[in-house]
């Protein structure tokens, strides 16, 4: 493109490179903003930008070999030197912009894990917290005394509660999140009444969070049912739930059982500066339990068709502030089939209700309805508890109600309840879980150091239960009446004292009077009293 130098060539070739100036700074401006999504530039401008510019460059030559005195031409270099670093700029924030937008293209990347120690949990996350496992293992081991033996009515022998020792709950497994919306669990236990038991699953499940409020859980559990029955194992205040509330979380619920539950929790108000409320949802469709039944050779193995039933539990839980925390609740569950035993069996359709003194050192059933031939089974519970500051105050009530199989007899009717409290010496409080509708245990507001003068935290706890498996039982030494159940009346008064020396360590004291007041068929009393101590040493994470 040779040409020679006039007077207008200057002005010229200024008003183009004027020209190119404004097309950079335009395009500049669309490539400006690095946190919105960047703007496309048209490569076919950017080319011809280019070759504009190279034209340029070549006049620029000529001129500087015809005119190298000339002070306008050295004014000239300097805005087309400003032009091309202009140009550098936008193609290096467009090779930007495009290597954002492949980035977001792209799958996430595998994320480095980290690791945690928390209060001795062992803890795996992925940076991005889409998946995660925690390891977890709860000891509890127990040691008690019965002072029963001179107590027995002359109608029982062979009765002999066995003082000792052994391993309660001995759980380990894992839990966590996988893909962000979906946890997990996966725990065994070998631990027992009495006696340790063959290794077995304690929880296998998997739960779906993404339908906020509701979680979907579906496997091996322990369904929601009842306030005594959500508290954590790890947390109750005394050694063993309230006979009551175990004999209706076993009828079609308690542990290990399969089960497809869906639950919900939220909050109306905010409780700051009034009065809020928390509540809660549960229902659950729940089949048998499992168990380590050798299926091909026990035969204690379910032949036929399992049990099905369906459960619910609602519950609100009014506070304000933190000062104190109240719950109200219901739950229901309604056996409609009984594990079939099959033709053969007397009764086919077997209902037991029965359970151990809150105690289980020992694993005898000191009361016991027996087996009864059930079409269904119903249990209706109602809850209560308040706690203000570091006292709590709870206790529940629960019916029971058989529907006899092709029978005139009377449908027999049973019930239970108890009142518990705690006191937490040094000032921690029970904190109202809203996720499982229950309260935690205290956590030491100092952990346990005699070099600091810090020794965790204390707690008394007392509770009175009462079990009635009694139903037209009839009188003190007359046979059972035609249909009527004499499984025994038990009453239960416990203290105890509970030592945190941190989150994961805890020692526990308890003292029972048992007193139980039970029929045999000719009318004889088989219940008795008894005194026994117990203690606890657990560690949890």
């Amino acid at each position: 493109m040779g040409m020679s130098l006039k007077r207008g060539a200057p002005a010229m070739l200024c008003a183009t490179l004027a020209g190119v100036l404004l097309a950079g700074a335009s395009t500049a401006a669309f490539a400006a903003p690095a946190k919105a999504a960047p703007a496309k530039v048209d490569a076919a401008k950017l080319e011809a930008l280019q070759r504009q510019l190279d034209d340029m460059r070549a006049q620029m030559q000529q001129m500087q070999s015809q005119a190298s005195q000339d002070s306008r031409v050295s004014v000239m270099q300097q805005q087309l030197d400003a032009i091309t670093a202009q140009l550098n700029d936008i193609k290096t924030a467009q090779a930007s912009a495009a290597a954002d937008i492949d980035t977001l293209k792209l799958p996430p990347a595998a994320s480095a894990v980290t690791a945690t120690l928390s209060n001795g949990k062992p803890a795996f996350a992925t940076q991005d917290g889409r998946f995660t496992a925690n390891l977890r293992a709860v000891v509890m081991f127990d040691a008690g005394k019965y002072f029963q033996k001179s107590s027995l009515p002359a109608a029982v022998s062979n009765r002999d509660l066995n003082d000792g020792a052994n391993f309660r709950r001995a759980r380990f497994g894992i839990d966590g999140k996988l893909f962000r919306d979906f946890d997990y669990t996966l725990i065994y236990e070998f631990g027992g009444s009495g006696a340790e038991d063959a290794g077995h699953i304690q929880e296998a499940w998997i739960q779906y969070t993404a339908l906020k409020p509701f979680r979907i859980r579906l496997g091996a559990f322990e369904p929601n049912i009842g306030l005594a029955a959500a508290t954590s194992t790890s947390g109750m205040a005394l050694l063993e739930r309230p006979s009551s509330a175990e004999i209706a979380r076993n009828v079609a619920a308690g542990d290990s059982r399969s089960a497809l539950q869906v639950q919900a929790n939220g909050l109306w108000g905010e409780g700051d500066t009034g009065i809020g409320t928390r509540w809660f949802f549960s229902t659950a469709l729940t089949g048998n339990t499992v168990g380590t039944i050798n299926s091909t050779g026990s035969s204690n193995a379910q032949p036929f068709d399992e049990q099905t039933a369906w459960i619910g539990r609602l519950a609100i839980a009014p506070f304000a502030a933190t000062d104190w925390q109240a719950h109200l609740g219901v739950n229901y569950q309604r056996v409609l089939q009984p594990n079939d035993a099959g033709a053969a069996a007397s009764p086919r359709y077997p209902v037991q209700l029965r359970e151990r003194p809150e105690l289980r050192i020992d694993g005898t059933r000191l009361i016991d309805t027996g087996a009864l031939d059930a079409k269904s089974v119903s249990v209706l519970g109602g809850e209560a508890a308040f706690g203000f500051r570091n006292v709590l105050l709870e206790g529940e009530y629960f019916k029971y109600d058989i529907d006899r199989r092709g029978s005139t007899l009377r449908n027999p009717k049973f019930d239970g309840w108890y009142l518990q409290g705690s006191w937490v010496l040094t000032g921690e409080t029970r904190v109202y879980n809203p996720t499982e509708a229950r309260y935690d245990a205290p956590k030491p507001n100092y952990n346990f150091s005699p070099d600091a003068n810090a020794w965790g935290a204390f707690e008394l706890a007392a509770r009175y239960s009462v079990v009635n498996l009694n139903d037209n039982a009839g009188a003190l030494g007359t046979a059972t009446p035609v249909g009527g159940i004499r499984g025994g009346e038990q009453k239960i008064t416990t203290v105890g004292v509970n030592w945190y020396l941190n989150p994961t360590i805890r020692l526990m004291l308890d003292y029972q009077n048992v007193d139980v007041n039970r029929l045999n068929a000719a009318g004889v009393q088989i219940g008795q009293s008894y005194n026994a101590v117990a203690a606890r040493a657990q560690f949890s994470f």
